[in-house]
């Protein structure tokens, strides 16, 4: 259907705000027909300026209040897993996106509309590409091209958090073993050394490592280093003089990229390590005045964020920044996801009243 047959209706109730969204399909690097429903149907709140870049639309009330507060969410989905479009079956609504996170885009969206004089400023972001390679991030195209469209003293992501405060999130890494070996024919095996073997050690070394579980600003963070490959092997009559295992080092935000590196190495000493992707934690920030502020008015103790999110952009650009969203994020990316209807008004409810 072209985009000029529909419309997105944000004075409707949130619930089928988000069936309407998840029937629109927005997969990575094919958001354009979300994108430019969000931009119409922002540009018509009179109170609100409306920017776009791309498939990120970017809308800010001005109203020269002494605080800021961003809320973001991105427009994207990974490929569908055959359930679209949405349907309702005991209080919860499912679908692609309806968790990660369609709902929390609707949230957005409705308070974007029906909120025109907030107490702080406000910034809403709904950008693309999140799913996929950072260097397609719409987020961080704009932390990178406008970075003054990204200041505020608070940043809410509404990121599946199951309707609580999940504050800062773990840093990633993945890096390379690399076992060498000597290469024979594999009737000869004696002639060589198996490098599938050898990298038996370096499972060893993984299977009996004791992650940390550090505080971090009063969270406690849970660490892990896993294997989550390995590659080697020639043909079928050949000793392999070459293993390589991968793993995923996930960070507590009290270490920065070159102490997780630096740790990855003591862990593996003597062996040749390649790191392959990375991405900084963010500190949970619950002493400053906004987010403090918001925490008291949830209600309830934040918990640590298991997991990377954008939240580490804003870290990265001195804002402090919390993932707060409807939907269980167990559930997002599977051919199951929904989300609990309950979820989608408490968190607009909330939000709205500490807004507003």
């Amino acid at each position: 259907m072209a985009t000029a047959d529909i419309t997105l209706d944000l004075s409707t109730d949130v619930v089928a705000l988000t069936a309407a969204l998840i029937d629109i399909p927005s997969q990575s690097h094919h958001e354009e027909q979300l994108a430019d429903l969000v931009h119409a149907a922002l540009a018509g709140c009179a109170h609100l300026t409306v920017q776009r870049f791309g498939n990120t639309v970017v809308a800010q009330t001005e109203l020269g209040r002494p605080e800021r507060v961003l809320i973001g969410g991105h427009l994207d989905t990974v490929p569908s897993a055959g359930n679209l479009p949405h349907h309702f079956a005991d209080d919860r609504l499912y679908g692609l996106g309806s968790c990660d996170m369609k709902g929390g885009v609707a949230v957005a969206l409705r308070l974007a509309a029906t909120v025109a004089a907030p107490k702080r400023d406000i910034t809403y972001v709904f950008y693309e590409c999140e799913e996929v390679a950072g260097e397609f991030n719409g987020l961080q195209r704009l932390a990178t091209e406008q970075p003054h469209l990204l200041e505020a003293d608070l940043a809410i992501l509404l990121e599946p958090s199951n309707a609580g405060i999940e504050a800062g999130c773990q840093g990633t890494l993945r890096a390379e073993i690399s076992v060498g070996g000597v290469r024979a024919h594999s009737a000869r095996s004696w002639l060589g050394d198996n490098a599938i073997h050898s990298a038996a050690d370096v499972l060893e070394v993984l299977r009996a490592y004791e992650p940390r579980t550090p505080m971090v600003d009063g969270l406690e963070y849970r660490e892990g280093l896993n294997a989550v490959a390995i590659n080697a092997g020639i043909a079928g009559n050949v000793i392999p003089d070459r293993c390589v295992v991968t793993v995923n080092y996930r960070f507590a935000p009290d270490r920065s990229l070159d102490e997780a590196k630096a740790h990855v190495r003591e862990v593996f000493p003597g062996y040749e390590v390649a790191f392959v992707d990375e991405a900084a934690g963010a500190r949970p920030g619950l002493d400053r005045p906004a987010a403090a502020e918001f925490v008291a008015a949830v209600g309830e103790d934040p918990q640590p964020k298991f997991g990377w999110t954008d939240v580490a952009r804003f870290s990265a650009l001195g804002t402090p920044a919390l993932n707060f969203g409807p939907g269980d994020p167990a559930l997002a990316h599977s051919a199951d996801e929904h989300v609990s209807l309950e979820q989608l008004r408490a968190c607009e409810l909330q939000l709205r009243t500490w807004l507003a």
